[in-house]
């Protein structure tokens, strides 16, 4: 892929240039967020950003969806960029000028910068719509955080013929991430985050008086004996070059420290990256639980609840945001990811029906090391700002690349 050098120059000025524009969206956002499927202050900031651009909006019916559609010159493809829009149920402790001001509500995985950056690329592809073959769809989605926001835009036609702009040929979404270095893209072919699942085992046994255990049928050794189990059956039944990560992270019993309970529950994640392995650990899950719980007496009521997919990038598309961002940004301001994480997106569901790929955008704070900055999800992250010019540079030189 090669582009002229004088238009990427220009384009990264010109995402310079709207760097005031995104930061006051930017920091209207952090100081109001909202959670889940239903974010009607920030769905009207987004329609206000878009106000004075020759977009067609179009707003969501079952959520507070936003998507706008800009018709380039002449034809072409059809680009897809997604941000996505919702907080965390959490509080803020950073102590920025701009802090969140809804109490026990924070943008701690910076879903406020993607919907800055993306309503910024707008404005530059706007500028530049001599320039753009085809047809642009920005998508402004709530509920990423285990809401399945992009699943309720794809039911209502975002991705179908008859959508709002038709099928995309492609799409691309940007994560901004405190721990890497300002301004750097990070991108990786294949399988980029896990698909993740909710498990939940209630024991079921008899109740009765802690001195007499054999008057009863304790869950709670049943409980513990499960949770070595399962990470038994992990190392010994999953092949290691497919990773797993399975995590117990909640268990309750009882109510006095006199009395065994009649029930106890567990509840943790699996996280997977592929399919198959997904699948057989729901078998082995299911098996290690009701067995284990029969070799102590009880019985066990084993729920999986299935989360987003895995996201998997397209090979060419995770290739072309590789060399847009080399020649937006410099050869030197990219990487290659040499694993996938563990971590899960519903973007993935996106990437399911259309090629394209998402990539990490650095927002380290200056002076801080990354490895040692607060990372995603901490009350004390902070996101360099700077860097969301070169976002709005990279999610702009996409649109414009085309194909």
């Amino acid at each position: 892929m090669s582009h002229p050098a004088a238009t990427i120059e220009g384009l990264h000025a010109q995402a310079r240039s709207v760097q005031p524009r995104t930061v006051a969206l930017r920091r209207a956002l952090h100081r109001r967020p909202e959670l889940g499927l239903e974010l009607p202050i920030t769905r009207d900031a987004v329609v206000a950003a878009l106000t004075d651009l020759p977009v067609q909006v179009h707003l969501g019916r079952s959520v507070s969806s936003v998507v706008a559609v800009l018709e380039g010159d002449r034809p072409g493809p059809t680009i897809l960029l997604r941000g996505d829009m919702d907080a965390l149920p959490m509080p803020e402790d950073t102590g920025l000028p701009f802090a969140s001001e809804v109490a026990g509500t924070m943008h701690a995985c910076g879903h406020d910068t993607h919907v800055a950056m993306l309503a910024s690329a707008a404005h530059v592809l706007a500028a530049r719509r001599h320039e753009l073959a085809g047809r642009v769809v920005f998508m402004f989605q709530p509920g990423e955080e285990g809401f399945h926001g992009a699943r309720y835009m794809i039911e209502e036609g975002l991705l179908d013929h008859a959508g709002p702009a038709g099928r995309p040929d492609a799409a691309y979404a940007l994560h901004i991430s405190a721990t890497l270095p300002a301004g750097e893209v990070h991108v990786r072919p294949g399988p980029l985050m896990a698909a993740a699942d909710t498990i939940r085992v209630t024991v079921n046994g008899r109740g009765g008086h802690a001195s007499a255990p054999h008057d009863a049928l304790d869950p709670v050794p049943a409980t513990a004996a499960m949770v070595g189990a399962l990470q038994t059956a992990v190392t010994r039944r999953i092949d290691t070059h497919q990773p797993v990560v399975l995590t117990i992270a909640h268990i309750t019993a009882g109510t006095t420290v006199n009395v065994i309970p009649e029930t106890a529950q567990l509840e943790g994640t699996l996280r997977s990256l592929s399919e198959t392995t997904r699948a057989a650990m729901h078998e082995e899950i299911r098996r290690v639980c009701r067995h284990t719980a029969m070799a102590h007496g009880c019985t066990a009521e084993v729920e999986i609840e299935r989360g987003y997919p895995v996201t998997v990038n397209d090979p060419d598309a995770a290739s072309r945001v590789d060399a847009l961002a080399g020649t937006v940004l410099g050869r030197k301001r990219v990487a290659t990811m040499p694993t996938p994480i563990m971590g899960a997106e519903d973007f993935s569901y996106v990437l399911a029906e259309v090629p394209g790929a998402l990539a990490f955008l650095g927002g380290c704070p200056r002076g801080v090391d990354p490895s040692a900055a607060a990372p995603n999800h901490s009350n004390r992250v902070v996101f360099d700002e700077e860097a969301m010019a070169a976002g709005v540079a990279v999610y702009a030189g996409l649109a414009l690349a085309g194909l």
